[in-house]
């Protein structure tokens, strides 16, 4: 009996083995060009950064799923009266991507996300208790990787869930989505 569960157990880890040959992990590193949707009236995009780490599992020649955990900035500027403010938003994102390899390094990527809220603010106002802690979304863009491990990507962020926990006094709540323009570079082991 010990021999077989001994032989089971061998065979399961020489198959891990063989799989983790097709994992590459790596990290990046890019810009965000954010700003909200929906029903928000907004007066401009913010500038901010995402940072964080990538994994590609290979599942055949042309098509690979990437997982990634990011930091990432988003929010918007909104004028009020004729005061510019800055809504600073600080989330860590986890895009769940499928990869089609349309050549050698080239790759379309499309799939889900959700981001987990850690910081709102409004210049120096914590507002974090007027919005959702999750949001949810669709993400897509394209990847060129280079043969020694170096890629490039430019993705759009759509949020689809509404990230407003605020009740409107009169009329209806206001639906505010997140959208980002991201535009990155990083290196797969």
């Amino acid at each position: 009996m010990k021999k077989i569960l001994l032989s089971a157990v061998a065979v399961m880890a020489f198959g891990v083995a063989a799989q983790a040959q097709d994992i590459k992990f790596g990290v990046k590193a890019g810009l965000n060009i954010a700003n909200q949707g929906g029903d928000a009236e907004t007066d401009g995009s913010l500038m901010g950064f995402h940072v964080g780490g990538v994994a590609e599992l290979k599942i055949s020649e042309t098509f690979s799923v990437q997982p990634e955990v990011l930091y990432s900035m988003m929010g918007a500027k909104y004028k009020d009266l004729g005061v510019e403010t800055d809504l600073k938003m600080s989330y860590i994102n986890v895009p769940i991507l499928a990869k089609y390899y349309l050549m050698e390094g080239l790759s379309l990527e499309a799939g889900p996300y959700v981001g987990f809220l850690m910081s709102a603010k409004a210049e120096d106002t914590d507002v974090k208790d007027g919005y959702k802690s999750i949001d949810f979304g669709l993400a897509g863009g394209v990847a060129y990787d280079l043969p020694m491990g170096v890629f490039f990507q430019a993705r759009y962020m759509a949020g689809l869930s509404d990230i407003n926990d605020t009740e409107a006094e009169i009329g209806s709540t206001p639906k505010i989505t997140n959208n980002a323009i991201q535009v990155s570079v990083g290196y797969k082991f």
